[in-house]
């Protein structure tokens, strides 16, 4: 049994690997202790955001059902012979993490099946579902059963993938309205997309940034610089992308080369090493 989840949790590593430069790098920087119940959460959201992202010639909602049965299975027995699941699982009942939670993902996963435009509240439901919880998934994991600690940090939590959700939307906005018609944004025509809209979008993206760095000091030492990591990939990111033209966000995907997201990771060692995080 011990082979069979060391070889499971690899798998979630190698799907990290594989699909995120950028969360793989901050990975490397979390405590040993950590590194694989992330990359097995990792890999749970990945092949969920796969399915209705990608397999465009397959019944996606009928996917997409069974995964979530077949993911409360893996919980209640505490074994799926789906390697990601199984890892999964691991995480989930020794962290004790709540079922509303991957419920609220599933969730939002099923709304980008036939959900193209949004309102207020259905997008504000969709970053909860596909991004926040996220973050409180991982945090479950950093706090380690200190629920005092993690009450303290939900809200920043939240506002950190919030964050990084909305800029994943401004970075992806042209794939995700001409490959997948969808519009996240409310109220924003992307046929019309101006600069008064993304300055809106960026005004919002900064409030939430600000807010998550609080809490990124606030994290056990273990965590504190992997989060860190990400985090100023995603700043750089969006400094890129207050730089940029509305148009041009419009008609091109903007990117971080590898050899600088080394660079910025980096940097955030150094200043962890100072105590400037």
């Amino acid at each position: 049994m011990d082979l069979y989840t060391q070889t499971c949790l690899d798998c979630s590593k190698i799907i990290t690997n594989n699909y995120s430069t950028s969360f793989s790098l901050g990975i490397k920087a979390f405590d040993k202790k950590f590194r694989e119940p992330i990359y097995a959460i990792y890999g749970f959201v990945r092949f969920a955001d796969e399915i209705v992202d990608t397999f465009h010639d397959q019944d996606k909602e009928s996917l997409i059902a069974q995964f979530r049965k077949d993911t409360v299975e893996a919980i209640e027995r505490k074994i799926s012979l789906n390697p990601v699941l199984h890892a999964f699982q691991l995480v989930v009942n020794k962290y004790h993490i709540e079922f509303h939670l991957m419920d609220a993902f599933l969730k939002s996963m099923e709304m980008d099946l036939d959900k193209t435009r949004y309102t207020d509240d259905s997008y504000k439901e969709y970053i909860y579902g596909s991004a926040e919880v996220v973050g409180l998934m991982c945090l479950r994991v950093f706090c380690e059963g200190n629920h005092q600690l993690y009450d303290a940090l939900l809200p920043k939590a939240r506002s950190l993938g919030s964050a990084f959700q909305k800029i994943n939307f401004l970075r992806d906005i042209k794939s995700d309205f001409e490959e997948r018609g969808r519009t996240y944004f409310p109220g924003i025509d992307f046929t019309k997309f101006t600069e008064a809209d993304k300055q809106e979008i960026e005004k919002d993206i900064k409030a939430d940034f600000d807010d998550a760095l609080e809490g990124i000091k606030q994290l056990p030492q273990g965590s504190k610089l992997g989060v860190y990591i990400a985090y100023v990939y995603y700043l750089k990111l969006f400094e890129k992308i207050k730089a940029t033209s509305a148009q041009t966000i419009a008609n091109k995907r903007i990117r971080i080369p590898d050899t600088q997201k080394i660079f910025l990771m980096a940097q955030a060692l150094i200043k962890d090493k100072l105590n400037f995080v």
